[in-house]
């Protein structure tokens, strides 16, 4: 054994004794505090016997704990992902129970919820102790990392990786470019301060297609094109269906129409991996990702990344009590909104205080863990989602104290990833954006005491249209949630069949943009068509105060636009006039006129009220932090990006749309590691992620 191997070796043994020792101490500690855990006979031992008896009882556990635990986990695979962060604490409990057993002379005996109390602390304890050992030594810590993250990698292949670097794309899903720069100069995320005071990264601003959100962004980013992507969700004639971007079913779809239009499998298709996204980009590793949680079978292994997070005991615990605090942190935030009055405000009871936590917690620790992963398996671009900002905005605001606490996390995971990318085999170069940003804003139905849905049955008449209702906030992370429970994420009313020959509208929310469809016509309505079988609807729409503008065909102009007091202008005229995109910007008119070309775009596009001094909108969901259409914040997300790469555009050029993001990607792998050579859209087909298992990493600190 060479002298290198011998003291790699020595050093993970000593670690190996240290961690065994601490646990030995805290199982004594915990048996002098807990009646019910005792490590002697009933007639007393000497302290000697019993230190002897808590040596044998941890070693035993923490041998269990390595060799079991993983299969119990992979024993599992069928248990809903969030069930089996709960059961972790009971199979816990049991292993300590059969460690115990084993001690000779039955010393070791504890009640079954004392054992299940006992095994948390020391897991959380010998993972704390054995993390804080290794960071003393950066080549003990990179081999630590990479076992945890790469089990079935053999040990020999650990060796050096390739000297061209890799991309990292950390996706921090709904922020602003202005809420990062403004959190940046207050001191709330340092670590991307740091980046920026150094000169090592550069920051740019882009803007968003008129659809202002992750289905349309995302698709464009990692698939080079959204095109037909006209809103969140959207009602298709032809199919009769309604899409709904994160719903599996629709993200699948969408995925392959992208793959179709280019000709290429996507961003990441040269060892790419695609982590808590909506869409693979191509990537062979997948985990945590929608478009491929629609299939059945073995071949799914979308949610394999949850698995593979809990197969290690004290990650399980860590974040199950972190999921708590989460939860009660909540429910803390929103009862003194409540009890402040604070205005804007939506309801944040029900299951919602839970899909926060599983937003701001458990996808967070997962996809972080997967990335980690992915760096130490040297592979050579990761794309990954992180959802946690965009839910918590979404019912507390864009700028409210709640989300600013879910920023400095989610800096606090950036230097994580960047100290781990010191001990990878290969360079990493680490580039953060967004999707889109929010607006704030009331929601249309407390401003004006009805939602969309009822001020379309005002133009309309009754009945009530039966498709109309109230949609879902938080749809990323709820579409998450759904997911790890197994559970489809299909939004009722999916298909719709006409009853009669004038079926009333399909009423649909975006955020601030609604759509409404008439299912009952097979073509796209003309202004007149609709004109004459609802006399009143186009005006009642335009000429309320909190629309802002509408889009039609007209069989005389071609697309239109309507306004308050009548206003109707071609878009192909609205370039340099006034008219009711005004307020929106000076390339709203191109944003529109883009989604106009669309084949699945609605009869009638909605999109609410903008008040251009404030950056307020209106929401056609429950959302005061919203986005989805045109005005303010929502549409200017941003992209910060080392140095090193060339300049996203040329000085003095905007950043027009997630396509031409896409291009700016591609152009920086292929900076890095020579051309990509794209992925036949024949043979795409993202692969079972078998190597992924998730590294234990350093806890993040929750309680603040």
């Amino acid at each position: 054994m060479g002298e290198g191997r011998w003291r790699r070796f020595a050093g993970t043994w000593w670690r190996s004794i240290a961690v065994w020792a601490v646990s030995t101490v805290t199982m004594l500690v915990l048996a002098g505090i807990l009646p019910d855990f005792q490590l002697q006979s009933d007639n007393g031992d000497s302290a000697t016997r019993i230190a002897v008896t808590a040596a044998l009882g941890a070693g035993a556990f923490g041998i269990l704990s390595a060799l079991v635990w993983p299969l119990l986990v992979r024993a599992l695979l069928l248990v809903p992902a969030l069930v089996l962060g709960l059961v972790v604490f009971f199979l816990n409990g049991g292993l300590l129970l059969f460690a115990l057993a084993l001690v000779p002379d039955g010393r070791g005996e504890a009640n079954p919820e004392t054992a299940v109390v006992v095994a948390a602390v020391m897991s959380a304890v010998a993972s704390a102790t054995g993390g804080a050992l290794a960071v003393r030594d950066d080549d003990a810590y990179r081999r630590r990392l990479y076992r945890l993250a790469d089990r079935r990698r053999r040990r020999g292949s650990a060796g050096a990786g390739p000297s061209t670097p890799g991309t990292v794309f950390l996706q921090l899903d709904g922020v602003g470019h202005d809420v990062l720069r403004d959190a940046v100069d207050r001191g709330v995320m340092p670590t991307v301060g740091a980046w920026l005071g150094a000169g090592t990264h550069r920051l740019t601003p882009w803007r968003t297609d008129w659809s202002s959100q992750t289905g349309a962004s995302q698709l464009g980013i990692l698939h080079g094109s959204n095109y037909d992507v006209p809103a969140f969700r959207w009602y298709e004639k032809d199919t009769r269906e309604i899409q709904v971007s994160n719903r599996p079913t629709s993200a699948a779809e969408l995925q392959r129409r992208a793959i179709e239009h280019t000709g290429d499998g996507g961003l990441l298709t040269l060892d790419g991996a695609s982590r808590g996204n909506l869409f693979s980009g191509g990537a062979e590793q997948v985990a945590l990702v929608l478009s491929v949680a629609a299939r059945r079978g073995k071949e799914n292994r979308s949610r394999a990344g949850y698995f593979a997070y809990f197969s290690d005991p004290a990650n399980a615990v860590r974040t199950a009590l972190s999921f708590v605090a989460e939860v009660g942190r909540e429910i803390g935030q929103s009862t003194r909104a409540r009890l402040t009055r604070r205005r804007p405000r939506v309801g944040r009871g029900g299951l919602y205080p839970f899909i926060r936590a599983f937003a701001t917690v458990v996808e967070r620790d997962v996809v972080v863990a997967a990335v980690i992963g992915d760096m130490l398996a040297g592979r050579n671009a990761v794309y990954a989602d992180l959802v946690a900002y965009d839910e918590v905005a979404h019912h507390s605001g864009p700028v409210s104290r709640d989300a600013e606490k879910v920023l400095a996390r989610l800096d606090r995971s950036l230097a994580l990833l960047a100290k781990v990318a010191e001990h990878a085999p290969r360079p990493y170069r680490i580039v953060v954006l967004s999707d889109h940003g929010q607006s704030p804003g009331e929601t249309f139905r407390a401003r004006y005491g009805l939602g969309l849905q009822d001020l379309v049955r005002a133009g309309c008449g009754p009945p009530v249209p039966r498709r109309a209702r109230r949609t879902h906030s938080g749809a990323e992370a709820r579409a998450a949630v759904r997911a790890a429970l197994r559970r489809p994420v299909e939004e009722g009313g999916e298909k719709h069949r006409p009853a009669s020959r004038r079926s009333e509208p399909i009423v649909l929310a975006s955020g601030n943009l609604g759509l409404v469809s008439f299912p009952d016509v097979p073509h796209r309505m003309s202004k007149e068509e609709i004109d004459a079988r609802h006399p009143a609807l186009l005006t009642t729409l335009a000429n309320h105060p909190g629309i802002g503008f509408l889009l039609v065909r007209s069989e005389e102009h071609g697309a239109v636009v309507l306004g308050a007091r009548g206003a109707e202008i071609p878009l192909a005229d609205l370039d340099g006039r006034p008219g009711p995109l005004a307020d929106f910007g000076a390339h709203a008119a191109d944003a529109v006129r883009r989604t106009d070309s669309f084949p699945h775009t609605a009869d009638i596009m909605v999109n609410s009220w903008y008040d251009p001094a404030e950056g307020e909108v209106l929401a056609f969901e429950e959302q005061i932090g919203s986005h989805g259409g045109l005005g303010g914040a929502q549409g200017h997300p941003f992209l910060l990006a080392p140095e090193a790469f060339s300049p996203p555009v040329a000085k003095g050029v905007e950043l027009v749309g997630a396509q031409q993001v896409h291009h700016v990607l591609r152009r920086w792998l292929r900076e890095g590691s020579g051309p990509q050579v794209p992925l036949d859209k024949s043979r795409h087909e993202p692969a079972p992620d078998a190597s992924f298992t998730a590294a234990t990493v350093t806890p993040q600190d929750d309680s603040a």
